[in-house]
């Protein structure tokens, strides 16, 4: 029904404005009595030999929804009820931002990917805070960190602190993402030195926040990476996830490359994810893997369209996956399929 009637006229509406419009029926949709076990009967599958153990969290299934999605925790409520195990919010950056100016939002239909050029616009640290104190669900809550697009890298540090403190009370794990295409710069911190440096800092914190929990654990802590790192680079963020004592990591954000692209949106600046970015994504998580001798935790996330993706990504070394651009093409379903070929 999705995939032959509700996306075909969803793609007939600029995808922007589409994603609002979305977020607004999921809300009115969710008021009706009954629809939220409806939803519930529809795509949830529960099965204890789906749940997965990782840093110290119980994941009630191996996939989730990947930051981006819902940048300011305006749908976890709602999101969770479609059998998600867990859900990244953000980018979050302290201060509120607009991002990049508009149209920021392509499709590629003939290709089944998006390019995006959104520059982590967000409503803010302190109201997506206070999103994330007004919930209801118990699903697991990744929260996605970045630095506002006028903070230098030199600075970049407060901003992911800020972010870190106050976040921490409200969600199950972080996400340092240096990797997107659409901030100024920002890549750069994906450099051994200062990316390190960031990590070790966050770490410390880490460890005195967790003074003040009734348990005293830290939070796990992942890296989200970019697909186009050299293989000399990629040996690098595993020498840093065993220096810093990080948790994981997330393989991969958007990329810049181009290659086999059919759709006439194809040169637009910015980030790719979808279809054409699984490939090099699965790659990725297959060298982490190996060449780390699956020493630390993977999220496998980039163009998961099927259950076969999502099942190669996980034989290729992932522990997790987390869909979006797949979300949109092929609906919640997805999740179902995903979870049932898991079985």
């Amino acid at each position: 029904m999705y995939t032959s009637f509700i996306r075909p006229i969803l793609f007939l509406i600029d995808p922007e404005k589409v994603h609002h419009f979305t977020f607004s029926m999921i809300k009115t949709l969710f008021k009706i009595p009954l629809i939220p076990r409806i939803i519930k009967k529809m795509y949830q599958v529960n099965d204890k030999r789906l749940e997965r153990n990782l840093f110290g969290l119980t994941f009630k299934n191996p996939v989730g929804l990947a930051a981006g999605f819902d940048k300011n925790a305006l749908l976890i409520d709602e999101l969770s009820h479609f059998g998600f195990g867990f859900i990244e919010i953000g980018t979050v950056t302290p201060l509120a931002q607009e991002g990049n100016p508009k149209k920021r939002l392509f499709r590629l239909k003939e290709d089944s990917g998006i390019i995006n050029r959104m520059g982590f616009n967000n409503a803010g640290l302190e109201e997506v805070v206070k999103k994330l104190k007004a919930r209801k669900t118990t699903v697991l809550i990744g929260g996605n960190m970045g630095k506002n697009k006028v903070t230098p890298n030199e600075d970049a540090a407060e901003d992911y602190l800020l972010c870190f403190n106050d976040l921490f009370e409200h969600v199950d794990y972080f996400v340092v993402n240096v990797s997107s295409p659409n901030t100024p710069n920002l890549r750069a911190l994906q450099d051994k030195e200062p990316l390190t440096k960031l990590l070790k800092l966050l770490q410390t914190e880490n460890k005195k926040m967790a003074k003040f929990c009734p348990n005293g654990n830290t939070k796990p802590m992942l890296l989200k990476i970019a697909p186009d790192l050299t293989d000399e680079q990629l040996l690098d963020i595993i020498d840093i996830v065993k220096d810093t004592e990080i948790d994981g990591v997330i393989a991969t954000n958007t990329t810049i490359s181009r290659d086999g692209l059919t759709s006439k949106n194809k040169t637009e600046i910015g980030g790719l994810s979808g279809k054409p970015v699984n490939k090099r994504s699965t790659e990725v998580i297959r060298f982490l893997a190996e060449k780390s001798n699956k020493s630390f935790p993977i999220i496998g996330v980039g163009g998961i369209h099927s259950a076969q993706d999502a099942l190669e990504k996980i034989k290729a070394g992932a522990d997790l996956v987390q869909i979006y651009t797949g979300f949109i093409y092929e609906g919640p379903q997805l999740i179902k399929k995903i979870n049932k070929a898991l079985l």
